[in-house]
């Protein structure tokens, strides 16, 4: 009895090194949500809760954020792809020059007409692991390098990287094992079991695919990722490698299906039927959090995986399709999505991990890119072999020691496209950066350039640009250096096809 004790002792013993050894490196969850507003959710991102916060219910985004750090200067691109691009490459969007979404539809800008310009030249194929690929970036992406590096990855709901017809539109092709309904689509034909998720009426461009079982059981489409999300973890446990999930909901944009489960309470609080439908939205995001993070406790991978919960671009604020006060949704922010102002641009932002101390928040601000350096680096990919250059930086010490600061750091924006078919000052048409304190927008069509302190003046009441005119120049010349060196692309006017001019040229006539 006791030889057999020994031997039994030395088969667990050789079964569950692997494992052990395969904890050394941890887990990473990219929660990303898509369209959510900076203040969408129970957890205030500012100095106090607001009015806005105190609509939603979201009890695991609480939980996530009284377990880890709040990333209150969080920070995307103004509209969704670039977004994404800058996370797979960590480029900004300047330098990989996907300023706009794309299209299902190969070589189809998807600017609206516009009667003073004409936009710039931009990649409007996506990103693409192919050389030479036309309108495109070529880059070595995240998910490829966590794959050889030991990594099990899986693409989990909207892609949204590139069109159909090119490389790109199959997170396959970018170094994920497994891909769960994304595609070229930018949002679902619907959120509807019943409606087949957007294939009731034979549409193949903009379904979401391969859920037929769950529309069958009739899933709500934000649980039936979830599902799929989980199943997919868990057929990778027997391989005892570290898997990266990128959890890239189509909640909370468009079309704001209703969640029969949510939506009554939201109509008794008095919102009206598309902010109750938004707020169901919202909540049924949350959910899938809470059940992602019950999954890793019960199979005790709840310390050692990081978990980032962000937003792709800042809240839909249009007016319709959203309801009110337009822009209303994102206050304190100025205007939402489509805008460089402060509404379009700062996001929701929680990170778990087993390194990240408990309930605190950092104010330093950060951008989407700087998550592709901060994954590799928790990944132990000490000097990633890439074919880009890499602007984002690795934020993990601002994580772990809250109180650090970096002012000399630098954000840009460039968003030379034309989102919509309104005309209106602060959506589309602009550039942007910030160092420090200090915030420079540069309105294309309005020749103007404006000047905020960002960190006294949120709401960006109080243009400087003519009280400060020497820091409106250095600000203006700093821009205009970043943007060269990224290769940006300006539009061009449609009167005389010349170029707009750089910042620092339009600052010079400021007397």
């Amino acid at each position: 009895m006791r030889l057999l004790y020994k031997i039994a002792c030395t088969v667990l013993f050789l079964a569950w090194t692997p494992m052990l050894f395969a904890q050394s490196k941890p887990n990473v969850i990219l929660f990303l949500v898509d369209d959510m507003g900076w203040q969408d959710c129970s957890v205030p991102f500012w100095n106090q809760t607001t009015s806005q916060n105190k609509l939603f219910e979201t009890p695991n985004l609480e939980r996530l954020a009284n377990q880890r750090v709040k990333c209150t200067n969080a920070y995307a691109s103004p509209v969704c792809t670039p977004t994404r691009i800058s996370i797979m490459t960590g480029m900004n969007a300047v330098r990989h020059g996907v300023t706009n979404w794309t299209n299902v539809h190969k070589d189809s800008p998807t600017d609206y007409p516009d009667q003073q310009l004409i936009p710039a030249n931009w990649n409007y194929n996506g990103l693409n692991p192919i050389a030479n690929t036309p309108h495109s970036i070529f880059a070595t992406p995240l998910p490829l390098l966590l794959r050889q590096a030991g990594y099990h990855t899986i693409h989990c709901g909207k892609a949204h990287f590139a069109p159909y017809g090119t490389p790109g539109s199959d997170p396959l092709s970018l170094g994920f094992d497994v891909n769960i309904a994304g595609t070229a689509a930018g949002n679902p034909g619907s959120f509807l079991a019943e409606d087949f998720y957007g294939g009731k009426s034979g549409d193949t461009l903009w379904a979401v695919r391969g859920l037929n079982t769950h529309s069958e059981k009739g899933d709500f489409l934000t649980d039936a990722l979830t599902e799929e999300a989980i199943q997919a973890i868990e057929k990778n446990l027997s391989t005892q490698k570290p898997f990266f999930l990128y959890m890239a909901h189509y909640a909370v944009h468009l079309p704001f299906s209703k969640d029969s489960r949510y939506y009554q309470k939201y109509i008794d609080k008095g919102l009206t039927d598309t902010e109750a439908k938004y707020a169901g939205l919202v909540e049924g995001m949350d959910k899938s959090l809470g059940e992602l993070m019950n999954y890793l406790k019960k199979i005790g991978a709840d310390k050692n995986t990081y978990i980032i919960f962000m937003s792709d671009n800042g809240g839909l604020s249009l007016v319709p399709p959203r309801t009110g006060t337009i822009h209303s949704q994102n206050y304190p922010l100025k205007k939402g999505k489509g805008s460089l102002y402060e509404g379009g641009i700062r996001i929701p932002m929680l990170i778990a991990g087993p390194t990240i101390p408990h309930g605190l928040s950092t104010n330093q601000y950060i951008i989407a890119e700087d998550l592709f350096s901060t994954v590799t680096q928790w990944a132990g990919i000490q000097r990633p072999s890439v074919i880009q250059t890499i602007d984002g930086k690795n934020i993990d010490p601002f994580l772990r020691d809250p109180a650090k600061r970096d002012d000399q750091k630098i954000l840009l924006w460039h968003y030379p496209n034309n989102w919509t078919n309104i005309n209106e000052h602060g959506i589309s048409w602009c550039s942007a950066i910030r160092q420090g304190k200090w915030k420079l927008i540069y309105f294309h069509k309005d020749q103007k350039l404006e000047l905020y302190n960002i960190e006294e003046d949120i709401k960006e009441e109080y243009d400087l640009s003519i009280s400060m005119k020497l820091q409106l120049k250095k600000m203006a010349s700093l821009m205009t250096a970043e943007m060269k060196k990224r290769n940006a692309q300006l539009p061009t006017f449609k009167k005389n096809a010349e170029r707009i001019p750089w910042p620092d040229e339009l600052a010079s006539l400021v007397k």
